[in-house]
């Protein structure tokens, strides 16, 4: 959904309105943070959901606890995605380029530190991934809050934001639809890999793998992220 951003964005900055760059932040922020409550909801429930699709009950029930854990993160990479496009729309790439490489920096120690010197095994991997996202929310956060770069588009949430969320959600859901039917082909996968005589074997290899697709994948996309 935050691929309308890309488009309304990059058109008010565009046409030299700058305020209005702000208020498609701020319809981005907030719907992206609504649609995340029905999505929170289908979470806490994924195991009831995977034993129903035919997967194995003791990885879905693991399935489900690490959702659970990744609720916060959900809600932080809703505001990250927006923030992402609002930087982007103004080719501010070095704020994202420095809030990337110090989130890794405080990513990759903690992830480590909660799955292998605490019990939280992969419950510790989730909440990793929560305080990451989040710190890297509240560096561009403040840096959009009082960089100078930022001035002439921060603008304040006033009637405008809600009278231009139906604006933003003609363009957000489209492309919501294309990019989910594009991810969920991959995912679908997984899903039908659990139903294979090993399912924790092969779900396992399954998911390596299209992680590593998705480390390639990102290249390609960073680039054409400039265009």
């Amino acid at each position: 959904m935050a691929g309308a951003l890309e488009t309304l964005g990059g058109q008010a900055y565009g046409a030299g309105q700058y305020q209005k760059l702000g208020t498609y932040t701020y319809c981005s922020i907030l719907s992206l943070i609504t649609i995340c409550l029905p999505v929170s909801l289908f979470w806490i429930f994924m195991d009831e959901f995977l034993i129903f699709m035919g997967q194995d009950p003791q990885i879905s029930h693991v399935a489900s606890i690490y959702s659970i854990w990744l609720i916060p993160a959900l809600f932080a990479d809703a505001i990250l995605q927006s923030l992402v496009r609002y930087f982007q729309s103004q080719s501010q790439i070095l704020p994202l380029f420095l809030s990337s490489c110090a989130t890794i920096c405080f990513h990759v120690p903690l992830c480590w530190v909660l799955v292998h010197k605490t019990n939280l095994g992969y419950v510790g991997a989730a909440l990793a991934i929560t305080l990451a996202l989040w710190f890297n929310v509240i560096v561009l956060g403040f840096y959009m809050r009082w960089s100078a770069s930022c001035e002439s588009t921060r603008t304040v949430i006033v009637g405008d934001v809600f009278a231009s969320i139906k604006e933003f959600l003609g363009f957000a859901l489209p492309s919501a639809v294309m990019c989910c039917l594009e991810w969920w082909s991959f995912e679908l996968l997984v899903l039908l890999s659990g139903l294979l005589p090993d399912s924790e074997l092969e779900t396992s290899v399954l998911s390596i793998c299209l992680s590593t697709t998705s480390l390639h994948y990102f290249v390609p996309y960073g680039v054409g992220a400039a265009a």
